[in-house]
């Protein structure tokens, strides 16, 4: 990697009309006064950074369960997934990653399968990292069925800044792990459910990486060591 590849890294498309406002606000700023016009261009650069999509070592591993959001992991608990999903009332082991404002915001699916629901729902705008955001917030679920049969569910959960969930993922849909489904503006968190008899090997205050970083594995140990970068 070059050293401008180090500091300048793709931007999704979602990004650019953000960063076009961002850019010209900062011009109308500087036109009235220097100071605010460099308060604008720090501005315009977190913006961009926010927007940032950059490839991923996504592991080949077929029995891994992989990070869907880059950020901390702040919960891990049993609970009932959402209810839209159809997975039962049965709770099931959650690990939540909590994403901030300086995290990049793209989505990665955890596994490789068949998208076999995608259910929005509106709901207010908590702190993501509070463990009642997963009820209360505005949210949207879906549940990926693996080869094997076996499903888990994945929430794109709306943060206390956040305004808009996007989603890729549709119905029937077949995607690989560390495929891109969406993204979060502004602050947000993912919640993956995993599947009965499934442990995570992540602890809470770990960073997690998308599409890269490994929450569960669906069989014994084991190594990745194949990956590709997306």
């Amino acid at each position: 990697m070059t050293m401008l590849g180090t500091f300048l890294k793709p931007m999704h498309p979602e990004g650019w009309r953000f960063v076009g406002v961002f850019a010209a606000v900062t011009v109308v700023l500087f036109l009235i006064w220097e100071p605010l016009g460099w308060i604008g261009t720090g501005l315009t650069v977190w913006c961009y950074y926010f927007f940032r999509d950059p490839k991923r070592a996504v592991p080949l591993d077929p029995g891994l369960i992989l990070s869907p959001a880059d950020g901390v992991v702040s919960l891990i608990e049993p609970a009932v997934p959402p209810e839209e999903l159809g997975l039962g009332p049965q709770p099931m082991m959650r690990v939540s990653v909590f994403m901030s404002v300086f995290n990049c915001h793209v989505n990665r699916l955890p596994v490789e399968g068949r998208i076999a629901a995608v259910s929005y729902r509106e709901g207010k705008f908590l702190n993501a990292s509070l463990d009642k955001a997963s009820v209360d917030n505005e949210r949207n679920a879906l549940a990926v069925e693996m080869a094997d049969g076996r499903r888990i569910a994945v929430v794109q959960i709306a943060g206390l800044v956040a305004r808009r969930i996007l989603c890729w993922a549709k119905p029937g849909q077949h995607m690989r792990a560390g495929d891109r489904f969406g993204l979060i503006r502004f602050g947000s968190r993912l919640d993956v459910y995993l599947p009965d008899g499934v442990e995570p090997e992540v602890a809470i205050g770990q960073t997690m990486i998308a599409g890269e970083s490994v929450i569960a594995r669906l069989q014994g140990p084991q190594v990745p060591r194949l990956s590709r970068m997306e």
